[in-house]
């Protein structure tokens, strides 16, 4: 069962990353008065009524900005509305109606997509009459909420799962192994799940997003069924890089959360590099079983020592961060030139 995908956006500063907090039961992300404090994505995992989704905060939304940060976080808002199940879109009551809330508006309309106003910081019936004037909007579906004390979330949280499948206990119970190949894209996840499958079972190409969802295949190994999960790449829609990581992210988390083991898969000629990093920090949070997947190795220059070398960077690079020594294992095939796990 795949996890729906639920994204908050809105302009800046009117309470999305508080309501992120309150839904997933922490501070996961930082709450200031100061506006575009949320620059990059914070991603959570939310049970409700027996029903589980993904909750993503998004930066604020400002149009037509030449900062470089907000033009980034436009990038993702608009890679947010293609990819969401469902779609959250806050505005500030104590503000009223702002031009930046009315574009947001005409921008959702123009994806087609069904979406819900969200009117925040309605902290008693006082705020209520103030509500009204969003109306003028034209959106069927607004909810007035206090994301600070929690006033009609959980009325929220109803509307928002009503379609959402439950959580079953055959999703809890299958005792198949469940292996999740993850890593940047264009990084080799599908080519590796080609090559155990023996045949082609996703499209590979020198483009980045591919693959577009993730993909379920069964393998038997010695007459065991084993779940081989190629995870998505990245519909790349414009050329910001921050971007093109976006939704890649998302769908990681949602295959690591999802698996018994996470084959973390790394390009050979770019190393370990960040967002590695927190896809490894992720499965080590989760407990998962963690493999490290070298790929590309056939495209560098080699000498008697490079394995060893390339591993013990690897290994510096991740327990310099502070993650456990113990948790992975890390393998080079030196004598086919290529990766192995």
């Amino acid at each position: 069962m795949k996890t729906p995908v639920v994204v908050i956006i809105g302009r800046p500063n009117v309470g999305k990353s508080t309501l992120f907090n309150r839904l997933i039961g922490n501070r996961g992300a930082i709450v200031n008065d100061q506006s575009g404090v949320t620059r990059d994505r914070n991603y959570g995992e939310v049970e409700w009524d027996g029903k589980e989704f993904q909750i993503i905060d998004t930066g604020g939304y400002v149009p037509n900005s030449t900062d470089l940060f907000e033009t980034a976080i436009r990038e993702q808002v608009d890679i947010a509305i293609n990819e969401a199940d469902a779609i959250l879109f806050m505005v500030d009551v104590r503000t009223g109606i702002n031009p930046v809330d009315i574009e947001i508006t005409n921008m959702l309309r123009s994806y087609s997509k069904e979406f819900i106003l969200l009117v925040n910081k309605v902290d008693s019936e006082n705020f209520e009459a103030a509500a009204a004037e969003f109306y003028k909007l034209g959106i069927n579906k607004i909810y007035t909420i206090s994301a600070l004390i929690g006033r009609k979330t959980g009325d929220l949280l109803d509307e928002l799962t009503a379609n959402f499948a439950p959580v079953t206990e055959d999703d809890k119970t299958d005792p198949r192994l469940k292996i999740a190949f993850v890593g940047r894209p264009n990084v080799g996840k599908s080519s590796l799940t080609n090559a155990l499958l023996g045949y082609d079972r996703s499209i590979v190409t020198d483009i980045p997003g591919t693959t577009r969802d993730s993909l379920n295949t069964i393998l038997k190994y010695y007459g065991q069924e084993i779940i081989l999960v190629d995870t998505a790449g990245l519909r790349k829609k414009k050329r910001i890089e921050e971007s093109i990581e976006f939704f890649s992210t998302v769908r990681t988390l949602k295959a690591i959360g999802e698996c018994d083991v996470a084959v973390v898969m790394i390009d050979a000629q770019l190393g370990i590099e960040k967002q590695d990093q927190k896809i490894i920090e992720e499965a080590v949070r989760r407990r998962k079983g963690i493999l490290l997947a070298v790929n590309k190795w056939d495209l560098i220059e080699k000498d008697t020592n490079t394995s060893k070398k390339f591993e013990d960077t690897l290994k510096r690079r991740t327990w310099n961060n502070r993650l456990p020594s113990g948790n992975f294992y890390i393998g080079i095939n030196k004598a086919k030139d290529t990766q192995t796990c």
